[in-house]
């Protein structure tokens, strides 16, 4: 299993779980976990950026229509 590292401020990162990777329409999509084994909080995130960024920019799915889409 493939862990990354997020920044979330300057100072401060958070480590998850890719458990699977999908694209749909043309965005790509991740869901993680904050465990590596048992029972752990589950995030599908969203791929905001652009081919030509050097670094991915993730935000949480939250909206219900859009997560039931990718789920």
């Amino acid at each position: 299993m493939d862990k990354i590292t997020f920044a979330v401020s300057d100072t401060e990162t958070v480590d998850f779980f890719v458990l699977e990777q999908t694209r749909l329409g043309g965005t790509d999509y991740i869901l993680v976990t904050d465990m590596e084994d048992g029972d752990g909080e589950a995030l599908i995130l969203k791929d905001l950026s652009k081919p030509e960024d050097k670094e991915s920019v993730y935000e949480i799915v939250s909206d219900d229509t859009e997560l039931d889409a990718v789920a």
